[in-house]
């Protein structure tokens, strides 16, 4: 059947081998559907497809470079000799590339600004200040979400207004009609779109004009749309309305990884498939190839319990592999005790006990509350980690919400554990959006948030009145020491655009942190900021991988890339000196989603916090939590800790807590009883504070 299919087993292979017109791959957990996409699209190529003819489109950056990468590899070993290479990229990059190519006839420049969920948030604030309301009263982040949903929908402006008129939604659609028309106003002022108008312009675009739409239907032959089941209406419109009347569309999903409804993510269009394209091929892929059977036995007999579901079972070749672990814990502190104990238990296995002469983890005690893991170093702890890094990385512990994070990384911190918590990125930090919004505001001087951002830093006595003259154009009535203030302002920016035209990215970053100051203000002031300017320093460094693009396109993907980039594609909030893989990570089971770990811990298995109850909760949102623990529990490859807490404090509240439903949906002879770390004689921390307890 051909190289490039070797490897494969049966129903990869029938994917793999599926040229003509619409296919459903259903893919479980740990599958192989990037594997099955990449060698299709090889057989494409094979079969006389030219390779720019194929287009792949996924969610995040992350999963579109790895796609992309193993595309060119398996290109360069199986189908040699081509002059180009597929188009890889997430819906939003795409939508980008679409918008830039059709820039003017859709009222915007080529230097459009993407604006971020801060930007956006602010603007709607100004707008609801300008209909006369109080944002303290009307929240602009919950406004934007109402504006966001509907956006994903489809929904245009005037549609949603007329709806609001006519009494749909009530008082508060109004509210959020007259903002929303302001908020478009101001955005168009400013040459700048948001992450929702990057799909909505495209699809517009696409439906209403019958030359650019059969235009991209030609150029793009053949379509492959990754992790389907989490499109929300507009995604699925792009989808469709690229892949013409050929229907040469390939969709890959899994119903039961469906968890970001939230998101406007929409259960039926991967559960409607068959019915959107009546002749479309359906191939199954059952054969996990990343945990062991009791992991995959745990995680089938939880989904089977949901009804919104296409039928499937995953199997395994590989080993029944060790228990699922359950630990109970008195409180969130034992928990995270207990997890954190477990972790240096790990890494001493995995070290094979290094040496005689270190303690083994059972002989440990944490730091004291309060005290610093720097100060007060554990020689022993540091030793046993010097060795088994690679291990680190090979650790995951999830959790259903953000805050319960704090008393895990606490723990970590106690017991010097190297580790890393996901979840805000590189390019949110203040000093990175200082620098990017220079480069942003050279390109597109109309970006008027990107200006408010800068004007002032570093301080050049600019207040918020003269803001308000320069936006207003009424520069002739300012003082003669303030208009060269702005003059100079201005002319630095056009310095910094004549250098984003002419040299590379780097040393565009460079240039721009000297020229405006930024570099000079900095090294004037502490430690942090002197670690503001490493951060800045990482920027320059980061944007080497995209010097080799001529005429200021190097700058415009680095902008495009941080725009658009995912919480699982940034860089973390940790030391950025080191190797991040040599960490274990914490993080959201929603943030876990595409990721894998020799072991895995999902901590805060409570009724009410896992399952999550929601207010005026419908049948859909019981079985998307089940959906979201079934991810959690196939993210383990090996081994799989879960616990739950007695008691929680919440919100300042000590509340008593049922175990999570899901526990008992996990056959008994699969599950073992973890015993307290405790019982070994470790120190554990309570209310009463420090007690030696021996069982």
């Amino acid at each position: 059947m051909g190289e490039h299919l070797a490897g494969l087993n049966s129903a990869q292979k029938e994917a793999a081998t599926h040229t003509d017109g619409p296919l459903l791959i259903i893919a479980g957990a740990g599958a192989g559907k990037t594997k099955t996409i990449t060698h299709r699209i090889v057989n494409l190529i094979k079969k006389g497809i030219s390779p720019d003819k194929i287009l792949a489109v996924t969610f995040t950056n992350k999963a579109a470079k790895e796609m992309r990468e193993r595309i060119i590899l398996e290109i360069e070993k199986n189908a040699k000799g081509q002059n180009s290479v597929p188009f890889v990229s997430t819906f939003h990059s795409l939508g980008v590339y679409i918008i830039k190519e059709n820039a003017h006839e859709l009222g915007l420049t080529k230097h459009f600004t993407i604006l971020d969920e801060s930007d956006s948030n602010r603007i709607v604030k100004e707008a609801i200040v300008e209909i006369g309301l109080d944002p303290k009263q009307y929240d602009p982040k919950k406004i934007k979400g109402i504006i966001s949903r509907e956006k994903g929908k489809f929904t245009q402006l005037l549609e949603f207004t007329e709806r609001a008129e006519g009494g749909g939604g009530g008082f508060m659609s109004k509210i959020v009609a007259q903002v929303w028309n302001i908020y478009e106003k101001n955005k168009a002022k400013e040459n700048a779109l948001d992450f929702d108008d990057l799909l909505l312009k495209t699809v517009g675009l696409l439906k209403n004009n019958e030359g650019k739409r059969k235009m991209y239907q030609e150029r793009w032959t053949h379509i492959h749309i990754d992790e389907y089941q989490d499109t929300n209406e507009v995604q699925y419109l792009m989808s469709r309305l690229l892949c013409g009347d050929n229907k040469n569309i390939c969709v890959v999903g899994d119903a039961d990884q469906n968890i970001y409804s939230w998101r406007g993510a929409n259960l039926k269009n991967i559960l409607s498939f068959e019915k959107d394209y009546p002749n479309a091929k359906i191939v199954t892929l059952e054969e996990n190839y990343r945990s062991t059977k009791n992991i995959l036995e745990a995680a089938n007999e939880v989904i089977k319990k949901n009804k919104y579901r296409p039928d499937k079972n995953l199997f395994t070749k590989n080993d029944a592999g060790e228990k699922i672990s359950l630990y109970e814990a008195l409180d969130e502190a034992d928990e995270a005790d207990s997890v954190a104990t477990k972790v240096l238990e790990i890494l001493d296995n995995e070290a094979n006990d290094i040496s005689t002469g270190s303690l083994s983890v059972r002989a440990r005690t944490a730091l004291p509350l309060g005290s610093s893991a720097c100060e007060t170093p554990r020689q022993d702890t540091l030793a046993s980690l010097s060795e088994p890094k690679s291990i680190l990385s090979e650790v995951a512990i999830l959790y259903r919400a953000n805050f319960q994070s704090r008393v895990l990384e606490e723990a970590m911190l106690r017991y010097n554990i190297p580790h890393q918590v996901l979840g805000i990125k590189f390019f949110e930090r203040k000093e990175i959006k200082d620098t990017l919004a220079y480069l942003r505001a050279a390109l597109n001087p109309e970006s008027l948030s990107d200006i408010k951002r800068i004007i002032n830093f570093p301080k050049r006595g600019i207040g918020k009145a003269t803001l308000v003259k320069i936006f207003a154009k009424d520069m002739e009535s300012l003082p003669i020491k303030t208009k060269i203030k702005i003059d100079n302002f201005y002319k630095t920016l056009e310095e910094i655009k004549n250098k984003i035209t002419t040299e590379k990215a780097s040393d565009v970053i460079r240039f721009t942190v000297k020229k405006a100051g930024i570099e000079s203000e900095l090294l004037e002031g502490g430690e942090e900021e002197i670690e503001r300017l490493e951060n800045i320093k990482e920027l320059a460094t980061l944007a080497l991988k995209y010097d080799n693009l001529p005429n200021g396109a190097g700058i415009e993907r680095l902008l495009e890339d941080a725009s658009l980039s995912s919480d699982q594609d940034s860089l973390m909030i940790t030391d950025e000196k080191k190797d991040k893989k040599d960490a274990i990570k914490l993080m959201t089971v929603h943030a876990s989603k595409g990721l894998e770990f020799k072991y895995v811990f999902v901590v805060g298995l409570e009724d009410g916090l896992f399952p999550h109850k929601r207010d005026g909760e419908i049948p859909e949102d019981k079985e998307e939590e089940r959906r979201l623990f079934y991810v959690a529990l196939t993210r383990a490859k090996e081994k799989l800790f879960l616990s739950f807490a007695n008691y929680r404090t919440i919100f300042g509240s000590r509340q008593i807590n049922a175990p999570s439903e899901f526990i008992s949906d996990i056959p008994s002879d699969i599950l073992e009883k973890d015993l307290p770390a405790n019982a070994f004689g470790l120190r554990r921390w309570q209310a009463g504070g420090e007690k030696d307890i021996i069982f």
